[in-house]
């Protein structure tokens, strides 16, 4: 379900476009740091934009360093670390492990828990220095199954789980930014929630799995209402961005949020590495 926030590379600038490799490296290698090579397979764009963006706020310039990397042939990459792209990974670790035991559960895929065995070391020293963001995605997860046992059709119930459940990830501490990053979370969340179900309303229909826009997907002007409701979640978790005191990497961010967000990828798919494919420029 994750991965939409992420970048337009045609409308990026050269240089910025460096600058989020080097972040999307740098949380790449505090992956691998403690969670082994495999971890690296799971990283995700929100997450590289959740590291941009906690820098940018709380100015913490990242450390350059450079590494071989064999996802690209052993060729030599910057990778920008700090304290908050080691943040960002933790996350990812959470989240990951969590998704694939969610497969686990409710497809009996056998390759996502042989993933998760793999990845329960790290998962459980990283579950030990965050305990309460570990709670929060249970919660979100026994929450979200009792929805869709239920066949719940409010869009704002499942939505607003995953968007509760970012809301907790996006809060690295509690002070006076507190309100509006949590917003900047939340709204992401619920986006990332809809606009896959919205992705998904063909494949859901044909298999049965559940969908909370499958009641309205007959409706003549259902594309159109969907795509209103997608901006409306963009739109507020823009608008509380915006009230950020952000001044560096602002171009990075504003692309996502304004543009990479609505990228579509042409399928969903992870290349053979198992990384996500770059997306391709097409607008939702």
């Amino acid at each position: 379900m994750f991965g939409y926030i992420t970048i337009n590379r045609e409308e990026l600038k050269v240089k910025d476009l460096e600058t989020y490799n080097h972040f999307y490296c740098g949380v790449c290698r505090d992956l691998k740091k403690d969670g082994g090579q495999f971890s690296r397979m799971t990283l995700t764009y929100d997450m590289t934009f959740l590291a941009i963006l906690l820098t940018a706020l709380y100015e913490k310039k990242p450390e350059n360093e450079v590494h071989r990397c064999g996802v690209h042939g052993g060729a030599k990459r910057i990778c920008s670390r700090n304290e908050y792209t080691a943040y960002a990974a933790d996350m990812n670790i959470l989240l990951a492990y969590h998704n694939l035991m969610d497969d686990w559960i409710d497809e009996k895929n056998r390759k996502s828990l042989a993933a998760a065995g793999v990845l329960r070391g790290a998962y459980r020293r990283t579950a030990g220095r965050y305990p309460e963001k570990m709670r929060a995605i249970r919660a979100y997860l026994e929450k979200l199954h009792e929805a869709e046992r239920s066949g719940a059709a409010d869009l704002d119930l499942a939505s607003g789980l995953t968007g509760t459940l970012m809301k907790e990830i996006f809060l690295y501490r509690k002070d006076h930014w507190s309100k509006d990053l949590g917003e900047v979370g939340f709204y992401l969340g619920k986006y990332i929630y809809l606009r896959d179900a919205f992705e998904d309303v063909a494949a859901d229909r044909e298999s049965g799995n559940y969908n909370p826009f499958l009641r309205m997907a007959d409706r003549e002007n259902f594309d159109e209402t969907a795509k209103e409701i997608l901006r409306m979640m963009a739109g507020s978790a823009t608008r509380a961005f915006e009230r950020l005191p952000i001044v560096r990497y602002l171009d990075i961010l504003r692309n996502i949020l304004y543009s990479g967000i609505w990228v579509r990828r042409p399928e969903k798919k992870r290349c053979s590495t198992g990384r996500e494919k770059d997306p391709e420029a097409i607008r939702l």
